[in-house]
């Protein structure tokens, strides 16, 4: 489950930033096969390695390891890679919220998820 939350984060991170897997590799100092089984989920990667990736995409460690509740198809699209960029003007945030601050977040999540669901319809 970690390593899917770590890739998850990574894969997503690198979406944001418009980062190719063998630039990160090649910032991370890592080789680009290790990368691409650690992104296909057939490598463990030491603390090491993962504090390099973190260094590479200018992001704190603990963003990388951050589950959040993101529902399990949010996480499989995005590992699978099936969600692209965002359209301009939304990003993804994972944060610590007080309840009532949780509440507005996932109403305006719904809002924005219909929102988007109903433009990618149209296309």
């Amino acid at each position: 489950m970690y390593n899917l939350i770590l890739i998850t984060n990574i894969l997503r991170i690198l979406d944001e930033k418009d980062m190719t897997k063998s630039e990160l590799a090649e910032k991370a100092g890592v080789s680009i096969s290790f990368f691409t089984d650690l992104t296909n989920d057939k490598a463990n990667p030491s603390l090491r390695i993962i504090e390099a990736v973190a260094e590479a995409l200018e992001t704190p460690l603990p963003m990388l390891l951050d589950s959040s509740d993101m529902s399990a198809a949010d996480l499989e699209a995005l590992t699978n890679r099936k969600l692209k960029h965002l359209p301009k003007g939304f990003v993804w945030k994972g944060s610590v919220l007080s309840e009532y601050e949780a509440y507005q977040v996932e109403q305006w999540d719904k809002k924005n998820r219909a929102f988007l669901l109903k433009n990618k319809n149209k296309k």
